[in-house]
């Protein structure tokens, strides 16, 4: 039935008509397969070519029904797989497929050849299907093989192009599929958004490393990757998908929150939009292809803080060094003296820098700092007992100095300049957030207490008392001399030089 429309007939169908008795009585082999390849639809032509009525065929696996291990049932799977995972249609020109007789026809298998072609189809639950359209091409194939009978070339050389065509088909598909294997595992990332919503329609490894484990193929980006559409990156992809102009960038930061995670992480790309064109020229969509940069420009961060918090140590160690050959020179009795003060107690700074230095200059332990200051004296006669406690690079090395200026003075006074001398240091962080240092001389002559103060002493002072407002006292006994320390462990682990 025809009817009038602005000027032109336009058919319109008879909303009588039954399309599945149309279906049914197609004279060529239709059916229809759902995701996990069980019939869910067959028309008459079909239940003909195949031997098998339609309720033996229905809900059942193909595969299940004619089982076939070889090279052809896998192409037909791939070709079924393939026409559900794309939505695109897809064609076998050619396929050898043997079908089993029914035991009343006899049993056995019956060679056949096919032509097919499948056909995406939505089901009314949303779900994919798949249409199949089958020609038996099995009698040109007996024709081709007949070379008796040559007034049939013309249909033996349709087959040979058709066999022809199918090799090539698969030989693309295994072209393509080894140039997919490739992007799939390239170590850049990879990612095709198609029409002006950007629907991602292929995302590689490294891409999904980039973005977390989402799920992406069918969705637009600004669905996909929520967090970046305020950050501008749609609006990029409108310019590169309207103009056709690339667009690059590097080492740019985006904000990115992966599933799972609570927070937003700083993540750093270097990126191209590229415009993609179909044979027309016409832009349908937009290649992305980048590099996760992240480490490289943390790395640079560190870099560029060390090689700052390195000048800002020169400058103090320098400045150390000034104050300790100025104070020395002023404080020794004669030139040997103070030749001998100021190559220890360099030694001493030199000491704690080297330790520093194999932490990178980000931390100490108190314990390693303390024991390399003492490692020149016998171990039977140095004892230390404390906890694992982690200082900042100032305070490894103002305590380093204030060890060393305590040694000094029990080699020179005290019982280390006495061969049963012994020194046992002690410390302890407290709950009230103090950190106690205790230095304790036994077996060496009687402490006294000293009419004037050297700068070794004036060191130790300033150290407890300036640097970190501590407490210092210290007790001069018959027994030897000791001396207790308190300190604020976070200044001692904050405090910065």
């Amino acid at each position: 039935m025809l009817t009038e429309k602005r000027g032109q007939q336009t058919p319109v169908v008879d909303s009588a008509i039954d399309f599945g008795e149309v279906f049914d009585m197609l004279p060529s082999p239709h059916m229809v397969l759902d995701r996990n390849h069980c019939y869910v639809a067959v028309n008459r032509a079909y239940e003909q070519v195949v031997m098998r009525s339609r309720d033996e065929l229905m809900g059942r696996n193909l595969f299940d029904l004619f089982p076939n291990d070889g090279e052809s049932g896998r192409r037909l799977r791939d070709s079924f797989n393939r026409v559900l995972d794309t939505g695109e249609p897809d064609t076998l020109a050619y396929i050898p497929y043997d079908l089993p007789r029914p035991p009343e026809l006899g049993g056995g298998m019956e060679v056949r050849y096919w032509t097919a072609v499948h056909t995406p189809i939505l089901g009314g639950d949303g779900e994919p299907y798949v249409l199949q359209n089958t020609v038996d091409v099995t009698d040109i194939v007996g024709l081709r093989q007949a070379a008796s009978l040559p007034f049939r070339a013309g249909e033996t050389q349709l087959l040979e192009r058709a066999r022809e065509a199918e090799q090539q088909h698969q030989a693309l598909l295994n072209e393509s599929a080894e140039f997919r294997r490739l992007f799939q595992l390239a170590p850049g990332f990879f990612a095709v958004l198609s029409g002006p919503d950007h629907v991602f329609t292929f995302a590689n490894d490294a891409y999904l490393r980039v973005v977390g484990d989402r799920e992406l193929i069918g969705k637009p980006l600004s669905e996909a990757l929520p967090e970046v559409v305020e950050q501008g990156y749609v609006k990029l992809l409108d310019g590169v998908y309207k103009t056709g102009r690339q667009y690059q960038a590097e080492a740019t930061r985006l904000m990115l929150q992966k599933p799972g995670e609570d927070e937003a992480r700083e993540t750093f790309l270097d990126f191209s939009y590229d415009a993609i064109r179909d044979a027309e020229g016409t832009i349908i969509g937009v290649f992305v292809q980048g590099s996760d940069r992240t480490e490289d420009v943390k790395r640079q961060r560190r870099q560029r803080l060390l090689l700052a918090e390195l000048n800002h140590r020169v400058k103090n160690t320098l400045a150390a060094v000034q104050s300790i050959v100025s104070q020395t020179l002023r404080s020794a009795p004669d030139a040997d003296t103070a030749k001998r003060d100021i190559e220890s107690r360099l030694a001493a700074l030199s000491k704690a820098h080297n330790l520093l230095s194999a932490q990178e200059w980000t931390s100490a332990d108190l314990g390693a700092v303390i024991d390399q200051e003492m490692s020149l004296f016998d171990p039977e006669r140095v004892s230390l007992d404390g906890p694992p406690f982690t200082l900042s690079p100032k305070a490894s090395i103002s305590l380093a100095m204030l060890v060393h200026e305590l040694a000094t003075n029990a080699v020179k006074y005290g019982a280390l300049g006495s061969e049963e001398g012994r020194v046992r240091i002690v410390w302890k962080e407290h709950a009230d957030g103090r950190l106690t240092l205790s230095w304790r001389e036994t077996g060496g002559p009687p402490a006294t207490e000293p009419t004037r103060k050297g700068f070794g002493t004036r060191l130790i002072e300033n150290i407890v008392l300036r640097e970190f407002s501590g407490a210092l006292e210290p007790v001069y006994r018959d027994e030897g001399f000791c001396c207790n320390i308190s300190l604020e462990a976070a200044a001692l682990r904050g405090a910065r030089a």
